[in-house]
């Protein structure tokens, strides 16, 4: 094990794969000449040369559809979005052939791409700038949805995503790139997707997280451990394919659940977790479960109202304390 940055346990995923085999390349804006927005791909170019980083211009509905086209003749493109904000320009590349081609073609082509770059808030960038859209991919057949909260799950999702036949979105976190923390050292470590982590176990209710929510979650059960709650935090690194069963499993102990997410509460990802506990362990709740999401405005550029709009560690003790009858 050694400490990393964010940044770097996502280069090394991409480059210790693009080493193995040279089918796989990085597209995206500035992520050649300039290293990256995030410097995410420092170093690269000069390793891999321009065939294998590609710059592109602004044009990501371009670039997306280049990638697809790769993908469905052999090649393994990684192409970033400086921000999952930019996606939406390349949704229909992304929904509707990438999501899609391996049914519509009888199976003739796999699409095996990996869609990345940071999703959710960052501070004071703006409604435009400040979407989390996990939920709407992870309602698209065909896509598979990982949302890292670690380095060490950054590095070991990206490069199962890599070497997936199917097409996979990497959704980071902007504000994590600068994170550091315990890697596995190797090129042999890999985290399969559709697999939950339990970052902390408790007994008294069950939090559901991904992303960055991870760490809310975290300081919302220290600060409620003084208290004597002990809280079990789920992180549930992939949002496409779901482990219902670690969740499910946790509820049936605790008897008791709340989620949390950075997306606005209206068809997120909580309602189908919710509809799943309710269906698989109804007879276990003591209580209903609760969501602690974004307020159901685009968020507002003051730092005053960024605070209030987006969920916090307060916010969640609230929660929890609503479903063990706390007051």
């Amino acid at each position: 094990m050694r400490e990393i940055q964010f940044r770097e346990a996502i280069r090394e995923a991409m480059s210790e794969e693009m080493r193995k085999d040279d089918r796989i390349f990085l597209m995206g804006e500035e992520v050649a000449e300039y290293n990256g927005a995030y410097k995410v791909s420092q170093g690269m170019l000069a390793e891999f040369g321009p065939k294998r980083v590609v710059d592109t211009p602004i044009a990501e509905l371009g670039f997306a559809g280049v990638g697809v086209g790769a993908a469905m003749m052999g090649l393994r493109p990684i192409i970033e979005f400086m921000t999952f904000n930019f996606s939406l320009v390349a949704i229909d590349q992304v929904i509707n052939n990438a999501a899609k081609m391996y049914q519509m073609s009888g199976g003739q082509y796999s699409v095996p791409i990996v869609f990345r770059g940071p999703s959710g808030s960052a501070g004071q960038l703006a409604a435009t700038h400040s979407q989390s859209f996990e939920n709407w991919f992870a309602n698209t057949p065909g896509l598979k949805v990982v949302a890292p909260s670690t380095p060490a799950d950054g590095k070991g999702l990206l490069k199962s995503a890599i070497l997936d036949p199917n097409p996979v979105l990497v959704m980071e976190s902007e504000v994590m790139y600068g994170d550091r923390g315990p890697v596995p050292e190797g090129e042999d470590f890999y985290i399969p997707i559709g697999q939950a982590d339990i970052k902390r176990t408790g007994e008294h209710v069950t939090l559901v997280t991904f992303g960055k929510m991870v760490h809310v979650a975290l300081a919302a059960a220290t600060e409620l451990a003084k208290d004597g709650v002990e809280v079990e935090v789920i992180d549930l690194r992939s949002l496409r394919p779901i482990d219902y069963t670690t969740i499910i499993e946790s509820v049936k102990k605790t008897n008791r659940c709340v989620f949390l997410e950075e997306s606005w509460p209206i068809a997120a990802m909580n309602g189908e977790i919710t509809y799943m506990i309710q269906k698989r362990a109804f007879d276990y709740l003591d209580a209903p479960v609760l969501r602690v999401t974004s307020r159901d405005t685009p968020l507002p550029y003051s730092s005053v109202l960024v605070d209030t709009w987006l969920p916090n560690p307060a916010r969640t003790i609230e929660a929890i304390n609503a479903v063990l009858y706390r007051s």
